[in-house]
């Protein structure tokens, strides 16, 4: 495993248990045990991950993903914490492409729905790689947006997309937009500056996949 992937996973391995299986987390509905059970179905189970992703198999995924949740809590955590090399997400030669992102929002799930959170200080080797995802993310979510988008991260670099209308701008440290991007729009720490009312959609528009 890559060193971003795999620090991000350490990270919140090491979180879920000091906050135990009853913590909050910015997924609405969902407490730490849940989501330490969506990672692993994620990667252990891919006759349940399809799921995720495509609404005809979500009622089997969330069905395996309640009865991994049974399991008892150290468990749980101690398979987020080691991924098996066999799973086509977490592999040495898949993981940082796959799981840099899913792991580092995760973090900040749980991290941004305790109290007193702020936002890291990002090495700048992990800022760099989440800029490329961010990238990524715009493209692929906002290409068809009813905006003219401009998405900015200091430093990094920006991307215009969107098909054309009121003219946005997005702002924020490469960590942030991919939080916004990804549909947490509530807790990231970014800049929309624009009409007012199209500024509004874009924060409460269904982003990420």
């Amino acid at each position: 495993m890559s060193r971003y992937a795999r620090a991000e996973r350490a990270a919140l391995a090491d979180l879920l248990l000091e906050l135990g299986p009853d913590a909050p987390t910015v997924n609405e509905g969902w407490t730490t045990r849940d989501l330490a059970a969506h990672l692993i179905v994620r990667e252990r189970r891919p006759d349940a991950a399809g799921g995720i992703l495509l609404p005809p198999l979500r009622g089997y995924g969330e069905a395996v993903r309640r009865r991994t949740a049974a399991l008892p809590y150290a468990e749980l955590v101690g398979r987020v914490r080691r991924p098996p090399l066999w799973s086509p997400v977490s592999n040495p030669l898949t993981d940082e492409l796959a799981n840099l992102v899913e792991y580092f929002i995760h973090h900040e799930d749980v991290r941004r729905a305790q109290g007193g959170w702020l936002p890291r200080d990002l090495p700048a080797g992990l800022s760099a790689a989440l800029w490329k995802r961010a990238a990524l993310l715009a493209r692929m979510s906002l290409r068809r947006y009813p905006a003219d988008l401009l998405v900015q991260a200091p430093g990094h670099g920006e991307l215009r997309v969107g098909r054309g209308g009121d003219r946005l701008r997005l702002v924020g440290a490469p960590g942030e937009v991919v939080l916004f991007l990804s549909g947490r729009q509530r807790v990231a720490r970014v800049q929309v500056d624009g009409p007012t009312a199209a500024a509004d959609r874009l924060r409460s528009a269904r982003l990420g996949f």
